[in-house]
């Protein structure tokens, strides 16, 4: 058994479908993300991503399946499963009238934190962030880069051990790109993340494996090298192959 496998499993997608009617906006994926991974979630747009990981997080009930966070059924034990869980949707909760300060002490309240410890999170949120600079400024006038650091922020909030991020870096300029990814990295130090993305440089840049989602079914689960081998040594070409219309054909 290697290191690897040695590791606790904090993200569990265990045969999880959902159906609407005939669709199956996802049917029976399964995959694993254990303790201290940074794994790229890939699939082209409508493949089933956003629904799986809604899936994972109790946002949604699976109509097959199961969830699981830390070992949580997140159906069953979703309150116990959240406290481990950070969330950040492709549009993230922000209240625009709002500063990233009131918000941030808002959404600290409502998570039950009081006192020097409230204090302390939001001050190591701030700095993991780096939204120092913007705290007294409304939402609504902050760039897409920072506000999106605003909607990582109140996910870091309770210090939970597993982030899922939907497209964190969607509609970003390569400047502001490049401050999310160091953010990732710093995270990824201390923390299991599963992260949604269409920018196959981040995951040679940042992820340890892969797993790559299409019309509802998974089609890939490994290391980026397995990846790139698909592809001969090409990741565009690795995920055409996967994810393309002649990979959607019944004989392909």
């Amino acid at each position: 058994m290697t290191k690897q496998d040695e590791r606790r499993p904090m993200i569990e997608a265990i045969g999880l479908s959902k159906f609407y009617g005939p669709f199956a906006a996802a049917r029976e994926v399964s995959f694993k993300v254990r303790e201290g991974e940074l794994v790229a979630f890939l699939g082209p747009n409508g493949a089933g991503k956003s629904t799986t990981m809604k899936m994972l997080t109790g946002y949604i009930a699976p109509s097959e399946g199961e969830a699981r966070i830390a070992g949580y059924n997140m159906m069953d034990d979703r309150i116990e499963g959240s406290r481990h869980l950070g969330y950040l949707p492709e549009s993230g909760p922000l209240y625009m009238e709002m500063t990233p300060t009131g918000m941030l002490d808002f959404f600290a309240e409502a998570r039950g934190l009081t006192g020097a410890k409230k204090r302390d999170r939001i001050d190591a949120v701030v700095d993991i962030c780096d939204l120092s600079s913007v705290m007294y400024k409304p939402i609504a006038k902050l760039s897409k880069g920072f506000k999106q650091r605003v909607g990582m922020s109140q996910a870091l909030l309770h210090d939970p051990d597993v982030l899922i991020l939907d497209e964190p870096t969607a509609g970003l300029d390569p400047n502001q790109i490049r401050g999310v990814r160091r953010t990732m990295r710093r995270l990824a130090e201390t923390k299991t993340i599963l992260l949604s993305t269409h920018i196959l440089q981040e995951v040679e840049a940042m992820a340890n494996r892969v797993v790559v989602i299409n019309e509802g079914r998974l089609v890939y689960e490994g290391d980026v090298d397995g990846l790139r081998t698909i592809g001969k040594g090409d990741l565009d070409e690795a995920f055409h192959s996967l994810t393309g219309v002649e990979a959607s054909k019944p004989d392909a």
